[in-house]
This record gives C-alpha cells, sequence and structure tokens, in this order.
C-alpha cells in the first residue's frame, strides 16, 4: 500500500544525495551570507561617504510620496514616518543602494569565476608539461576537472 511513498523516498534520497545537488545547496547558502555581507557593506561602508560626499544625502531615505486619497501629496520628514502614516512611496533610494549591491556581488563572482578558470588553466598546463599521462581532463561544458576516463560530467551531466 505504501510502496509508492517508499519508492517516492528512496527516490528522493538518491536525488538529494548527488554529489552536484549538495554542491548546489552549499553554494546557495554560501550565497545568500554572501549576500548578507555585501549589503552590509554596501549600506554600513559604501554609501554613508557617498551620501557625505553628495551633500550628507541618505540613499535609504530618498523616496517620493505618491498622492493620497484626496489628490494631496504630504510631506513627511522620512521614510519611516511616511510608511507609518500609510502614505504609498517610491523608494528610489533603497533601490539605488540595492543596486550597488548587486553590483558589487556580481564583479565579486565575476572575479571568483574568473580565478578558478585561470587555476584550471594553471592545471591543465601542469598536466600537460608532465611527461607521464595525465588522470584528469577538463570538461568541455562547464570546464570543471574531471576524471580522464569519464565519458559524462559528474557536474554538468553533459556527455564527454
Amino acid at each position: 500500500m505504501f510502496d509508492w511513498l517508499k519508492n517516492g523516498l528512496n527516490e528522493f534520497k538518491t536525488f538529494a544525495m548527488r554529489g552536484n545537488v549538495i554542491d548546489m545547496a552549499v553554494g546557495i547558502i554560501i550565497g545568500a551570507a554572501f549576500g548578507k555581507v555585501i549589503d552590509s557593506m554596501v549600506k554600513d561602508v559604501f554609501m554613508p561617504p557617498l551620501g557625505w560626499l553628495m551633500g550628507k544625502v541618505d540613499f535609504a531615505n530618498l523616496y517620493i510620496t505618491l498622492p493620497n486619497a484626496e489628490g494631496e501629496i504630504v510631506k513627511y520628514p522620512s521614510l519611516e514616518a511616511a510608511q507609518a502614516a500609510g502614505a504609498v512611496t517610491i523608494n528610489y533610494g533603497l533601490f539605488i543602494n540595492t543596486l550597488i549591491s548587486f553590483i558589487i556581488v556580481a564583479f565579486c563572482v565575476f572575479l571568483l569565476v574568473k580565478g578558478m578558470n585561470k587555476l584550471q588553466e594553471i592545471a591543465a598546463k601542469k598536466c600537460e608539461e608532465k611527461s607521464e599521462e595525465c588522470t584528469t581532463k577538463q570538461c568541455p561544458r562547464c570546464f570543471s576537472t574531471i576524471d580522464i576516463k569519464a565519458s559524462k560530467c559528474p557536474h554538468c551531466t553533459a556527455d564527454i
């Protein structure tokens, strides 16, 4: 009666314990933590001096208040006060902070990928320079290092 459940759980266990699923999970966890660090760096390190240089502007407090139901635009001393009053706002300062965070994260990922590619190139050159036969090769699709005897990449599952 519960064979389908047992089989389903076994299939899920096999799927979850595959190397690339675990690698992906670790990458997501590290990426989330890295995103928090970058977010803090933008809010707490980059934006205060940038705001000070631009005339003591607090980017997180830049917003536009939209007209209320009567068509009036009410001025509030801060974004928090506007939101507490229930005003509809366009928070372009927070968007600027998020955009800067994204650019920094994208640049860091670019540097990381560039560094990994360089390390793989160095490893491939060392392998070519040796007189003995190499034991690894590079996947042409995802560029990960795999066993020389492999016919399928364990990382991206491409046929080699």
